[in-house]
């Protein structure tokens, strides 16, 4: 069958767009019979995704970074649902900057490496988690989280994993708290909150947030926490890179669980993403689900 590739330019700071010969060579070269769409806005990805499910292309393939991943996945479900679509492999060709989800799935960030992945066609199912009706494919937080985010989107100059790291310090210095309440699986926190993230995924933007969740486990990994001072942020940046041991988790005040809802409400509104896209509003509640072997992805 014919796959459709689905290009993000805009993906790493329109470096995506740069690499396209190279990752259309790669494909080519690997046997992928394809037809390609170009993304032209903001959310159009999603609308590509679910009229290429649609008109019965497979696998979905698409260029891009975690966020051109999460909106594929929305779109591939949205067709799924709507039309009674059957199940459809999605593929990655890695041109995004942080590249979690790849890094989490094992698979080469070489674009050659990859399409020769995609042409070997194995498939695993894989979980998706869902906030407040939309689905992630790898990560969503509110509080601290997105808010560094937003000061990522700001940042221009600096590019790669750098930008994250920068934009995280930049956040820290402002040191946004929340109060909040989260609920999982019967239990309870009521209390001040300086971040929460949810995982289906362990690592985003080059952290590892939720470092012991698992896309194939059936659950949502949550960590949360507060932490009183910029000092005692600072000091959890640095864990927040070590993949097990030593993870900023083990600190006085945060904490990690696996469960498969959560509901979380906030004494006022916080920025929120899904796989690095912040939503269009601040939001106050927010309300997470696991949908265990949603997607079937291709893996080595």
């Amino acid at each position: 069958m014919t796959a459709k590739v689905i290009l993000n330019p805009y993906s790493n700071r329109w470096n995506s767009q740069k690499r396209w010969p190279e990752a259309e060579a790669a494909l080519k070269a690997s046997g992928v019979d394809f037809d390609l769409a170009i993304s032209q806005k903001k959310g159009q990805i999603v609308e590509l995704a679910e009229q290429a499910v649609r008109e019965k292309f497979s696998p979905i393939i698409i260029a891009g970074g975690d966020g051109s991943i999460g909106d594929t996945a929305n779109g591939m479900l949205r067709a799924v649902q709507s039309a009674g679509a059957g199940s459809v492999p999605l593929g990655i060709m890695p041109l995004g900057s942080a590249n979690d989800l790849v890094y989490t799935l094992g698979l080469p960030t070489d674009l050659k490496q990859a399409a020769g992945v995609i042409a070997a066609g194995k498939t695993r199912a894989m979980d998706l988690g869902r906030l407040n009706g939309r689905y992630f494919v790898n990560n969503s937080a509110g509080c601290l989280e997105p808010y560094v985010t937003v000061k990522h989107e700001k940042i221009h100059r600096i590019k790669g994993m750098v930008r994250y790291l920068v934009a995280a310090v930049q956040a820290i210095v402002d040191k946004p708290e929340w109060q909040g309440t989260v609920e999982w699986d019967g239990e309870t926190f009521r209390g001040k909150l300086s971040l929460f993230s949810v995982g289906n995924g362990r690592r985003t933007g080059g952290f590892f947030m939720t470092p012991h969740a698992n896309l194939f486990d059936g659950k949502l990994t949550l960590a949360f926490g507060y932490r009183a001072t910029r000092l005692g942020l600072f000091l959890a940046l640095p864990r927040a890179f070590n993949e097990d041991k030593g993870n900023y988790v083990e600190l006085e005040g945060m904490r990690e669980v696996q469960t498969t809802r959560v509901s979380i409400h906030l004494d006022k509104p916080s920025p929120a993403h899904t796989d690095g896209e912040l939503l269009p509003e601040w939001i106050q509640d927010f309300e997470y689900e696991i949908l265990p072997k949603s997607l079937n992805i291709i893996v080595p």
